[in-house]
């Protein structure tokens, strides 16, 4: 089994590719692919860049070249409801695309034209076991979609609209494109956020936070994976 680990920024990913044992690094169209073994699980790990369109071309780009058996998309996120605070987490129990919008011609908000779907579907039992770790580690996780656009959503209107509209509880920039990739190439996918900004925050309360959400994102990498070591399944 291998799985596939996408991550936007050099802070989600660089302590994580430090960490692999066996590896063999190469660079595709300007992305850097770390393969080799993550906690004694056969891994490959990248960083994509921010925004939708580097992570489907990463997302591609690994399910061409690498073949993993799971895709998972880790990181850190924005809150968009009450209760969720700084390194909390919120695994995805599916994905959306806030900023797709045909309505003006009958469609709903989010739909995925060609699958027609709004939310696109995780992995069940990956997405159970990515909370099992989370309260292994103390972690408060809670299970929800993660919306992902391109934009950084720091307005509270903008942030209680999305969570309204698509029952998401964190937002991103890159889950939903990894996400409509995995599903289009029909390879089982999950994702994880850390919270690194709070429903009333900004971008200033993210940038103070940002390390601290993608620390607690690594660690609970590091769980999911000796879980899977552990006690394995087949996908």
């Amino acid at each position: 089994m291998r799985i596939g680990i996408i991550g936007a920024m050099a802070r989600e990913t660089d302590v994580i590719m430090a960490r692999m044992e066996e590896t063999e690094t190469k660079a595709v169209c300007g992305i850097r692919f770390c393969a080799g073994r993550l906690e004694g699980v056969q891994a490959v790990v990248a960083q994509c860049g921010i925004g939708k369109v580097f992570a489907a071309m990463c997302a591609t780009l690994m399910v061409e070249k690498y073949h993993p058996d799971l895709i998972l998309n880790i990181g850190v996120a924005g809150a968009l409801v009450e209760g969720l605070d700084i390194a909390d987490v919120v695994v995805a129990d599916s994905a959306v695309e806030h900023d797709m919008d045909t309505t003006p011609i009958g469609d709903p908000a989010g739909l995925i034209s060609g699958p027609n779907v709004v939310h696109m579907p995780v992995h069940s039992m990956a997405a159970a076991r990515l909370l099992r770790a989370a309260e292994g580690l103390g972690c408060r996780a809670v299970s929800a979609a993660i919306a992902t656009g391109d934009q950084f959503i720091e307005r509270l209107e903008d942030k209680r609209r999305i969570a309204k509209d698509f029952r998401a509880a964190a937002c991103d920039m890159e889950g939903g494109a990894v996400a409509q990739v995995a599903m289009t190439a029909g390879v089982p996918y999950a994702a994880y956020r850390a919270i690194s900004d709070t429903l009333t925050g900004n971008g200033q309360e993210y940038a103070l936070n940002a390390d601290r959400a993608a620390a607690m994102s690594e660690r609970l990498l590091s769980a999911f994976l000796t879980d899977l070591k552990e006690d394995p399944y087949e996908l």
